[in-house]
C-alpha cells in the first residue's frame, strides 16, 4: 500500500489532465467509493474500531480539489481551498488524509516540473510520517521504513512515457473492494 498509493494517486492526476468528461469520471470515483466503503471498513475493523472513509473517498476529494484549483479565478482562493480540503480528509478522517490531497495536489501542480514533483513528493513522505516518528520514538525505524517506501514509488512514476497502458476500465476500481474483503476473510480465518 505504500508504494501503491503514490501510484494510483498519479494516475488519478493524469485521468484527470486527460479525461474528456470529469463529471462522469468523478461519479464512477465516488460509486465505487460508496461499493467499497463496507470492505474497507470490515477490513479496517480488523486493527481499530475507528470509522474513516475508504482511498476513493480521497482520490474523489483530491480531483474535485484539482477542478476547482483550475477553476479559480484568482489562484491564491485555488490554494485556500487545497488547504480546506485537506483539513476536511484529516477531520473526517479519510484514507491517507491530507497527505492524499496533498499528493494529488503536488502530482498536477508539478506536473511540467518532474524534479520539483520528485522534491515535493519526498517531502511529504516523510512529512507525513515525522509526527508518528516524534510520537513513538520506539518505532522510529518503522515510520522512516514507511516514508522510504512510499517515497520509492517515485521510481516507478518517473518511467512514466505519457502512454496510454494496457485497457482495464474497471479492474484497479473491483480488485480495491475486493482484495480488501478476502483480506478480511483471511484475518478471520486466523
Amino acid at each position: 500500500g505504500r508504494i501503491a498509493f503514490p501510484i494510483f494517486a498519479f494516475q488519478a492526476v493524469q485521468g484527470y489532465i486527460n479525461t474528456n468528461n470529469l463529471k462522469k469520471h468523478l461519479i464512477k470515483l465516488f460509486i465505487f467509493a460508496c461499493i467499497s466503503q463496507i470492505p474497507f471498513m470490515l477490513f479496517l475493523s480488523t486493527f481499530t474500531n475507528q470509522f474513516a472513509f475508504n482511498i476513493f473517498f480521497t482520490l474523489f476529494l483530491g480531483l474535485l480539489t484539482l477542478f476547482v484549483y483550475d477553476k479559480s479565478k484568482y489562484k491564491i482562493l485555488g490554494f485556500l481551498f487545497v488547504i480546506i480540503s485537506s483539513i476536511i480528509s484529516e477531520f473526517l478522517h479519510f484514507d491517507y488524509g491530507a497527505f492524499g490531497v496533498l499528493l494529488l495536489f503536488a502530482f498536477y501542480f508539478f506536473k511540467d516540473k518532474k524534479l520539483l514533483m520528485i522534491i515535493s513528493i519526498t517531502i511529504l513522505c516523510f512529512a507525513k510520517y515525522i509526527p508518528n516518528i516524534i510520537k513513538y520514538p520506539s518505532l522510529y525505524s518503522h515510520y522512516l521504513l514507511c516514508a522510504f517506501f512510499t517515497s520509492i514509488s517515485l521510481i516507478f512514476i518517473c518511467f512514466y512515457n505519457k502512454k496510454e497502458g494496457p485497457k482495464s476500465k474497471y479492474f484497479f476500481y473491483i480488485f480495491y473492494p475486493l482484495h480488501l474483503l478476502i483480506l478480511y476473510i483471511i484475518s478471520m480465518a486466523l
